[in-house]
């Protein structure tokens, strides 16, 4: 009797275990990628569909579309989120721009100053 197969012992199995494995990594993938255009298709079409509604409503009251104002209202208001990043060199440059700023200068100079004398006051005054 031959155990060694049984036990491992073969290494052939390992290539056709990963062979197996990508193949079915690839059918996944293949499968997701189906099922979200089946998906968009979907959503697609029910759109179309409530488009559609929206323009016989609108031919019944006489009411005109107002594509302007909604494609307009997005960049008036940029999402935060989905800002372009700004560059290392970009922030320093805004850095040195805010430090040559002379009203800058003034409240930083000030804020200095107040520090100072606030350590001073509570170096002479103790609380008892």
């Amino acid at each position: 009797m031959n155990f060694l197969g049984a036990v491992g012992g073969d290494g052939g199995d390992d290539e056709n275990d990963k062979e197996k494995e990508e193949e079915a990594e690839r059918e996944r993938q293949e499968a997701i990628r189906e099922a979200e255009e089946r998906r968009k298709e979907k959503h697609r079409k029910m759109e179309e569909e409530r488009e559609k509604m929206r323009q016989e409503i609108r031919d019944k009251y006489n009411i005109k579309k107002k594509e302007e104002v909604v494609e307009q209202a997005p960049q008036e208001e940029p999402n935060p989120l989905m800002r372009k990043k700004k560059t290392p060199e970009e922030l320093a440059a805004e850095a040195e721009q805010e430090d040559l700023d002379d009203f800058t200068k003034l409240k930083n100079s000030i804020e200095t100053q107040v520090n100072e004398i606030k350590t001073q006051i509570e170096g002479k005054c103790s609380l008892q």
